[in-house]
């Protein structure tokens, strides 16, 4: 199932499949090792649902509810 990244909820994984992002966005998400293909999971999200943290490429790392539904990720069972 093809869905943004802010829906997945704590300890779902997914696959990236995209950025919707253009321009200084998508380049800092893509340097940020968010690119097509790569595992992520859901660690957490704060109590007023912003940032979000995620487990990408062996770190964790937060970012914004506003950046996360740039990004479409395909669920997946790890």
């Amino acid at each position: 199932m093809i869905v943004s990244l802010k829906e997945l909820k704590p300890k779902e994984s997914g696959i990236i499949k995209g950025i919707g992002a253009s321009g200084p966005l998508r380049r800092r998400l893509m340097d940020m090792g968010i690119t097509p293909g790569a595992t992520i999971i859901m660690k957490k999200v704060a109590p007023l649902g912003d940032p979000l943290e995620i487990h990408i490429r062996g770190y964790d790392l937060s970012i914004r509810k506003s950046e996360a539904e740039q990004i479409t990720v395909e669920k997946v069972n790890l």
